[in-house]
């Protein structure tokens, strides 16, 4: 798989895990991050290898240190995109690497 391929592939989990969510009174919040993912999924899937989107992500280091291990955001990033509720996908994209550094 490719990094975009993977990090798709990511996005799209977490998608799926915020449409399993049952909370009540969450007035459609999970809904919307759900949307919002899977848009941010669909986005990612289309960027070509060499994007400067992933090759921010690959120098944050979210492709491991050899860049070639499948998309893993770390904590501060998984917690970025758990909590994603709306916003265009480049968006998400490029507030990663500033949260995985961080």
């Amino acid at each position: 798989m490719s990094r975009s391929e993977t990090l798709a592939a990511y996005l799209r989990s977490q998608a799926r895990r915020r449409l399993d969510r049952v909370e009540s009174n969450d007035d459609g919040r999970n809904a919307r991050g759900a949307l919002a993912l899977f848009d941010a999924a669909a986005y990612a899937a289309s960027l070509p290898e060499d994007d400067p989107l992933i090759a921010m992500l690959d120098k944050a280091g979210c492709y491991g240190p050899l860049g070639c291990e499948d998309f893993d955001p770390g904590e501060a990033g998984a917690r970025l995109i758990r909590d994603w509720q709306t916003g265009e996908p480049h968006e998400l994209l490029l507030a990663l690497p500033a949260t995985v550094t961080a």
